[in-house]
């Protein structure tokens, strides 16, 4: 059986890889919209 720091269950290392990958995806989407100005030019 598969097991990395003593964990076995492929439904736990999904919720890991999703939680870091939606982090980086936050990060890298706010990094390039930081300074972009809305539609309303404020």
């Amino acid at each position: 059986m598969f097991s990395v720091f003593g964990i076995t269950d492929p439904a736990i290392w999904m919720g890991y890889a999703l939680a870091i990958g939606l982090a980086l995806a936050c990060i890298i989407y706010g990094a390039i919209n930081w300074n972009k100005e809305g539609k309303d030019g404020s």
